[in-house]
């Protein structure tokens, strides 16, 4: 009888986890800083045979996520915990990225998903199992010029996650980092540009419990994108530049998903 923790959880990525795991005799604990539309989400999956407890919490502070996270654990064991909880950077008119942005979405982002996971793989490392999964993005290997903030934090995860999963794996504990390409969501339609390749967060949320299942180390899609971002790093920089323009865009909203 899994226990799984899905931070972001009401919508986005963060949701459709939610309903893809959401069965008999699995137990949801969903977070995400507003109630309601969460609720909605927990109704979903109670409908699907899963029993859900939600928190409406920010990632943000610190002292009230590692006491969650010891009650939940204490209580029920978590066998998953996805850190998935984040938000968008860049300029509404494309400019430069101010400091209360980058602040923001490095705190949210960054700091959020490390508050979420360091508590969470202490504890499981202590008991010798349990799965962690950071949610990053392709832009950790492609930086995007209208998302400086953003990218950094995704860079930032997915180092951190790789480090994190050679020195947990001999205590029996699975780190994971996942890299999505573009993904159809509320977070996503506020990036005005060219999105290739993009996809559902349904298709998204089931390649991940793919990866997450087979313990891949970093579960990157979709392939072909996951690929030319990767490669962007091996070739001369005028050229990554040049093909960084066609990703362009302007932010019209920031929400959190």
């Amino acid at each position: 009888m899994p226990v799984i923790l899905i931070t972001g959880a009401s919508s986005g990525i963060g949701a459709a986890l939610a309903q893809h795991y959401a069965a008999p005799g699995t137990t949801l604990v969903l977070n995400a800083r507003g109630a309601e539309r969460l609720e909605a989400v927990a109704a979903l999956c109670r409908g699907k045979g899963a029993t859900v407890e939600t928190r409406a919490l920010d990632v943000r502070d610190r002292d009230g996520v590692r006491a969650w996270i010891a009650e939940v654990d204490a209580r029920s064991g978590l066998d998953l915990v996805i850190a998935n909880a984040g938000v968008n950077g860049g300029h509404p008119q494309g400019g430069l990225e101010t400091e209360e942005t980058a602040f923001l979405v490095l705190d949210v982002n960054l700091m959020g998903a490390l508050n979420v996971a360091l508590p969470t793989v202490a504890r499981m490392a202590e008991r010798g199992r349990g799965q962690v999964a950071l949610i990053s993005s392709l832009a950790a290997y492609a930086p995007l010029p209208d998302a400086p903030a953003y990218s950094g934090t995704k860079a930032a995860l997915l180092a951190h996650g790789l480090a994190l999963r050679e020195k947990l794996a001999p205590q029996g504990v699975r780190m994971n980092v996942v890299c999505p390409g573009y993904v159809k969501t509320a977070m996503g339609a506020d990036y005005e540009g060219w999105r290739p390749l993009e996809m559902s967060a349904e298709a998204a949320a089931a390649r991940i419990a793919k990866g997450l299942a087979r313990d891949e180390a970093v579960i990157a899609f979709p392939a072909a994108l996951a690929a030319a971002a990767r490669g962007a790093a091996l070739i001369p920089e005028s050229w990554r530049r040049l093909g960084m323009r066609g990703f362009s865009f302007r932010m019209s909203e920031r929400q959190q998903r």
